[in-house]
């Protein structure tokens, strides 16, 4: 595609896709808020923006439908609900629904189906696309829209993450993106990947790009994903989400703008949204404080950090030095439980050393 250049698009230089904003904030969010996202407060961000102009707006549990659970954290509102109220309240934007095999399950799809959601984005690790072909399968006979989510894209290089969104296409996915679920690419890295999948699928179905704010690249990266032929890319709200928080749909838009790159978005409406109705909902503030920044570093999954923000406190053990050992260890979504493992080995070590410290010596 032709390359994107900063400032308004003249008449004789041909204008960049149009590209469409997935804002996040009601699901991927969902991690910031521990899933206390109220009936009240999801009509309130679907109202502001659907009337920004976003045009698909994601609503669930932030491990997917089916994620309220000890594991991963109880909802306070069932999903179904919460679906069904977002889809009462949007007057144009469709609502999307993320389900992980093995957390939820056809039949949860299509309760979200029958609330009213119209996307499915199946989500799997980027290494087993083949999991997700039976959901795929399940969604285009629903007739929903499908999105492959790869996530801890950067695991995998960029040849092997074209296979799996391969798989993905061919199971049905029509549209497949690159997830930096840990905020760990950094630039060159989301191109390469992006390109792959659009060498591969491009001819069949789109590209998108999902990023997290752990190394503060996540804008950045998006934007190199639309100049590599993505043309499907998330946000959230005041960048509410796992970790650092995802690219902030705000800024998402107001960049896209300065670039020339369509979105279809009110960049003062998606500025409104962000200010007057996500801000004042925010426990806390999304930021690249040490734990997140290690979580892209070292590559670990960012739905951790308040994981092992729990474990740290618990048993007195700093929360870098957890996520550090999560990301050598190479754990992946579904894996939380083995957090509380990372600490007691810590805390273990911790009191050997001390112990160590102040043993007396023998005489003699």
């Amino acid at each position: 595609m032709t390359p994107v250049t900063q400032g308004p698009v003249t008449p004789d230089v041909p204008r960049p896709p149009k590209i469409r904003i997935t804002d996040s904030t009601l699901r991927d969010g969902s991690h910031a808020m521990a899933h206390r996202f109220t009936e009240e407060q999801v009509r309130g961000v679907v109202h502001a923006l659907d009337s920004a102009g976003v045009e698909v707006i994601e609503v669930t549990h932030g491990d997917g439908l089916g994620g309220s659970s000890f594991n991963y954290g109880f909802s306070l509102e069932e999903d179904v609900k919460l679906v069904a109220a977002a889809v009462d309240e949007a007057k144009t934007a469709k609502i999307a629904v993320l389900l992980l095999p093995g957390v939820g399950t056809i039949e949860d799809l299509r309760q979200a189906r029958d609330a009213g959601a119209s996307v499915a984005r199946i989500a799997t690790h980027c290494t087993e696309a083949d999991v997700s072909l039976q959901h795929f399968a399940a969604a285009r006979d629903m007739g929903m829209e499908t999105v492959g989510f790869l996530m801890l894209s950067h695991r995998i290089g960029p040849s092997d993450l074209a296979r799996q969104a391969r798989i993905m296409v061919d199971g049905g996915a029509q549209c497949v993106y690159v997830v930096d679920s840990a905020g760990a690419l950094v630039l060159g890295d989301a191109q390469a990947r992006v390109r792959a999948l659009v060498d591969e699928i491009g001819d069949q179905a789109q590209v998108g790009f999902h990023g997290h704010q752990n190394l503060s690249l996540g804008i950045a990266n998006s934007v190199l994903a639309v100049q590599n032929g993505a043309v499907q890319v998330d946000g959230a709200l005041c960048a509410l989400g796992a970790g650092a928080g995802n690219s902030p749909t705000e800024v998402l838009v107001a960049t896209f703008d300065r670039l020339g790159v369509p979105t279809g978005v009110d960049v003062q409406g998606a500025l409104a949204a962000a200010e007057d109705t996500v801000r004042p909902l925010l426990r806390r503030l999304p930021f690249a404080d040490r734990g997140a920044i290690t979580q892209g570093y070292a590559g670990v999954y960012s739905s951790f950090l308040l994981h092992a923000e729990r474990a740290a406190a618990r048993y007195q053990v700093p929360v870098h030095e957890i996520l550090q050992r999560v990301g050598e260890a190479g754990y992946v979504g579904g894996q939380e439980d083995m957090i509380i493992d990372v600490a007691l080995q810590l805390a273990s070590e911790r009191e050997r050393d001390g112990a160590a410290l102040v043993r007396p010596r023998r005489p003699g």
